[in-house]
């Protein structure tokens, strides 16, 4: 088929609490770091409280991330 005219894809964040239950759900660019989207994803979520805690996969592991939301948190 070839590459698309408007770029590669979509990606999808989402969010979800211990339940399953979604929290957030975000769709963006493929061409971003999913590290990058995180806090697009904690922006939109659907209750005014914020998580306690995240758990993310391998590609969440980086300190800039980690530095993002000890940031996010204290505001």
């Amino acid at each position: 088929m070839g590459k698309a005219e408007r770029g590669k894809g979509t990606k999808l964040m989402a969010l979800a609490d211990a339940s399953g239950l979604p929290l957030s759900v975000c769709a963006a660019s493929a061409s971003p770091h999913e590290a990058t989207l995180v806090g697009d994803a904690l922006d939109g979520r659907f209750i005014s409280e914020k998580p306690e805690r995240l758990i993310g996969d391998r590609a969440h592991d980086s300190d800039p991330l980690d530095e993002a939301l000890a940031d996010r948190a204290s505001r």
